[in-house]
């Protein structure tokens, strides 16, 4: 989900800037055309964390400013289809529940909670499964699958993420799962014993 990546681009320096150290001011371009920002192919930049900044650069005609060459590492968050990962439940609406996963929120729809029929509790922002009673409520940590990428370029991207499937869900239904299996463990292994 997140990567290091070095990218090649030319940034302007304008005439005000001239006199401060170059790396800097390339530094401060640079975050304020990539941070917080979906870029196709990179997917959401979190940080320029360095930069190397060619000393020469370029004048244009009728232009004041110089462009140089710069190389910069990008703190960058993609997402992909299949991948597992953790995130905590941030907002419960009537159609589902938002979880953070890295700089953003995940759709976990209704109907990929779990197999259940699921109640909207608006009141205190509450899911909950009708046969299981198994809740969800903001602040709960959920393993989920990204079942669903559209980072597109700007600063709007969407991702879609489903725990209806073996290990997956919020961190205590996964604990209590595994609880029920060890009785079965064991008796499999005594039986083995005894053969």
């Amino acid at each position: 989900m997140f990567n290091l990546i070095e990218v090649e681009d030319t940034i302007g320096i304008v005439p005000k800037d001239f006199g401060k150290p170059l790396k800097q001011v390339a530094l401060e371009e640079l975050r304020s055309l990539y941070e917080g920002k979906i870029v196709e192919g990179l997917g959401y930049v979190i940080m320029v964390t360095d930069v190397e900044v060619d000393p020469m650069g370029i004048l244009l005609p009728r232009d004041g400013s110089t462009y140089h060459r710069v190389k910069a590492k990008l703190l960058t968050f993609q997402p992909r289809v299949q991948e597992v990962g953790e995130g905590e439940v941030v907002e419960i609406t009537e159609f589902g529940a938002f979880i953070r996963v890295g700089p953003l929120d995940a759709l976990l729809h209704i109907s990929q909670i779990i197999d259940d029929y699921i109640t909207y509790d608006e009141r205190h922002s509450i899911l909950t499964g009708k046969k299981t009673g198994k809740r969800l409520e903001v602040g709960d940590d959920v393993r989920f699958r990204v079942v669903a990428v559209s980072l597109t370029h700007g600063t709007v991207g969407k991702v879609g993420v489903t725990t209806r499937q073996p290990y997956l869900g919020k961190l205590e239904w996964i604990k209590e799962s595994l609880e029920k299996l060890k009785p079965a463990e064991e008796k499999a292994k005594a039986v083995a014993g005894e053969g």
